[in-house]
């Protein structure tokens, strides 16, 4: 079933507070102007044009205007009307950058609803962007698990349970516990102290009781203590067990209410004395009880 009528909160779908801007659509902003005006650069340049009728290949081989075809993927096309050439084009990187911020919001406040299905033609038409950044951005939450691709339809939201939420916490305790310990060991009471703002974040963000205002704080707190560790390939990989921790479960809507939140972002500033006192114990019990109870 595809949603195609209900907007998504804070994600900027048209109905709910835009957050990104309609852009020129995707195939525009790799050849850099409009079809009819290149040809006729091409000519100036003393190079062959591209005929109106001439079909464009992507990168994959079927042809489209946004580097693959729609009709192969079952979703539907429009025509395309190009912008004047005089307005400023934004990169199709940058717009696909905003769609997966975007929808990963919605993931983690269960706009996206877990067991359903959604194409990249129709989220494209509520971003108000063409299919192709949507296609990406989607491709890319495919590969952290957040949804699955369905052939001739879009993508699926991966249904999860308890059990991999479980499973979840596990593995970041064994990858942080660790680190955190050895960080209590060594690092100085003064370079904790600096981190006091990030632990405040978390604190401002639970009590607005948005759950996706707080998810990406409670990951900027953990980042910034794992970074102290110096190794960047833990640190990413941490974090993406962390961002798969924050997606909601099925069966009804997201349970942490801004009480859990507050609680949560309370264990941190506890974390933060912990560490710079150099108590492993007191680190090792909250970091195993804080992956325990975060959702």
């Amino acid at each position: 079933m595809e949603r195609s009528a209900q907007g998504f909160a804070g994600t900027g779908i048209p109905g709910a507070g835009p957050r990104v801007p309609a852009q020129p659509r995707a195939a525009e902003c790799d050849r850099g102007v409009p079809e009819r005006d290149r040809g006729a650069q091409e000519r100036d340049r003393g190079t062959p044009g591209i005929a109106a009728g001439d079909r464009m290949s992507g990168p994959d081989g079927m042809s489209g205007p946004d580097g693959g075809s729609g009709a192969v993927r079952g979703e539907h096309t429009h025509s395309e009307t190009p912008f004047p050439r005089p307005r400023p084009l934004v990169q199709r990187s940058s717009v696909r950058g905003q769609i997966l911020d975007a929808l990963r919001t919605a993931l983690v406040t269960g706009e996206l609803l877990p067991g359903e299905v959604y194409s990249a033609p129709a989220l494209g038409e509520r971003f108000g962007v063409s299919a192709t950044p949507v296609r990406e951005a989607m491709q890319q939450l495919a590969l952290e698990g957040a949804v699955e691709v369905v052939p001739n339809r879009g993508f699926r939201v991966i249904v999860r349970g308890t059990r991999e939420l479980a499973e979840l916490a596990e593995v970041r305790a064994l990858i942080e516990v660790p680190v955190m310990l050895r960080l209590a060991r060594t690092v100085p009471a003064e370079r904790w102290t600096e981190l006091r703002p990030f632990a405040d974040a978390t604190v401002r963000a639970a009590t607005t009781g948005c759950r996706a205002t707080y998810a990406e704080s409670d990951r900027a707190f953990h980042r910034a203590v794992l970074a102290l560790c110096g190794n960047d390939q833990l640190v990413s990989i941490a974090e993406d067990l962390h961002r798969r921790s924050q997606w909601p479960l099925v069966g009804g809507p997201v349970s942490r209410g801004r009480a859990d939140l507050v609680a949560d972002a309370a264990e941190h500033l506890t974390l933060l004395e912990a560490l710079g006192a150099g108590d492993v114990d007191v680190v090792q019990a909250l970091v195993r009880e804080h992956f325990a109870g975060s959702r």
